[in-house]
């Protein structure tokens, strides 16, 4: 199975999937997660995720994302963060004969910094996280600016951001090495470090007290260091995640 990892899905789910987790400490739950994916020979999926959440004062742990704050107030919340960055790729599951030629590319586990800035005309979420695994050993930069709405049950988070991706981490992810071209006949391919715009939204409804519906989506226009990529098809991604939360 390949997946694409749609800019950091994991730290889309750590923080706009914030608004599904309740005031309660304690959050279970499952989702449904669909991703149109890029690369040339697979189809696009549906995955089933579980949906678990903590909230403290020092520690939170989202989904696939878990953090330390360092500094957590009402305004501003700076965090040590990791998270579980899906993306990895496997030739033998394409039915490109091409990319059945090419090298695997493996999932990681990311780390860094998280820091999230609160103002009356929204807040600004930025997450700054490199490799752990010594996989790609690249770096990503996703910065986005929200704004959170509330009418009744129902609460809204649009925002728009972009995504910086190291050489290193487009190099792994969608390069063509010069063996791999000679053993696929595709073109080697070397990436420089990319700037990808996108938009998203979330929307959250308050059954009662313990149970929460929610629903998120976002739009990515890929970079052209990534399109350019002999590897990839479609000059745009995204992530649509549905599914229901009881905290408690």
């Amino acid at each position: 199975m390949t997946k694409f990892k749609l800019l950091a899905l994991s730290a889309l789910m750590a923080s706009s999937v914030s608004s599904a987790w309740a005031e309660s400490p304690w959050s279970l739950g499952a989702a449904a997660l669909v991703t149109p994916n890029p690369y040339k020979g697979d189809q696009d999926r549906v995955y089933p995720i579980p949906m678990i959440g903590y909230e403290g004062d020092s520690f939170y742990f989202r989904g696939l994302n878990a953090g330390y704050y360092l500094w957590n107030d009402e305004t501003d919340k700076l965090s040590v963060t990791a998270y579980y960055s899906p993306l990895h790729f496997k030739p033998k599951d394409s039915d490109n004969k091409q990319m059945r030629h090419l090298d695997s590319r493996k999932s990681t586990l990311m780390a860094g910094l998280s820091y999230v800035h609160y103002t009356q005309y929204g807040f600004l979420r930025t997450v700054l996280a490199g490799d752990t695994l010594d996989n790609s050993n690249g770096i990503t930069w996703d910065t986005a600016w929200l704004y959170r709405y509330t009418n009744g049950d129902w609460t809204f988070t649009p925002g728009i951001g972009v995504n910086w991706d190291s050489e290193n981490q487009n190099e792994y992810y969608y390069g063509v090495s010069k063996k791999e071209s000679r053993n696929s006949g595709m073109s080697s391919y070397d990436p420089e470090s990319s700037w990808t715009p996108y938009v998203e939204l979330s929307v959250n409804y308050k059954l009662n007290d313990s149970w929460n519906v929610y629903g998120m989506g976002r739009y990515v226009r890929l970079a052209d260091e990534v399109t350019d990529s002999p590897m990839i098809d479609k000059e745009w991604t995204g992530v649509l995640l549905t599914g229901v939360t009881y905290s408690f």
